[in-house]
């Protein structure tokens, strides 16, 4: 193999790996709904497969989308009621987290104490640091990879 091979396999390589590590995985995505039963707030929520996100902790998130108050853990059946705080009107950000890859995000309108559930958005979660890193790890691998070879190279003329 030349050495203008070896570099171009390396740098393809390492373009494919930046592309690839940024992209989110959505093989097992979380879809949750919400229903008011008998005036109180009930939040569904199941994988893509219709399994019951069963322990997913359910919360607030600050206005800064840091973690905020936790309201509780999805019940076996897929479900929790939820006790939202008093707040007349406004928006809250909730966020069902099943573990990483597996999040929920809602926005809940409030009007006068209650949610209005016709207008809730789900949303993504709007971090784009992964891939900034996955593009920046890619340079540095190609160039970690091109001293290797630099290196090798006057070993194998011997």
């Amino acid at each position: 193999m030349t050495v203008f091979s070896r570099r171009l396999l390396v740098t393809c390589t390492a373009l494919g790996l930046g592309v690839m590590a940024g992209q989110q995985a959505q093989a097992h995505g979380i879809e949750s709904s919400l229903r008011y039963l008998d005036g109180q707030l009930e939040l569904s929520s199941s994988f893509s497969t219709g399994e019951p996100v069963e322990g997913a902790a359910v919360r607030l998130l600050n206005a800064d989308g840091t973690p905020g108050e936790e309201l509780g853990e999805i019940g076996a059946n897929g479900q929790l009621v939820l006790i939202l705080p008093g707040l007349v009107e406004g928006v809250l950000d909730l966020q069902v987290d099943g573990g990483p890859g597996h999040r929920d995000y809602l926005e809940l309108p409030i009007r006068q104490g209650s949610v209005l559930l016709d207008e809730v958005v789900q949303t993504q979660n709007q971090s784009t640091a992964l891939p900034a890193f996955a593009w920046l790890g890619a340079p540095a691998l190609l160039g970690l990879t091109g001293l290797m070879v630099k290196v090798r190279q006057p070993s194998l003329n011997r």
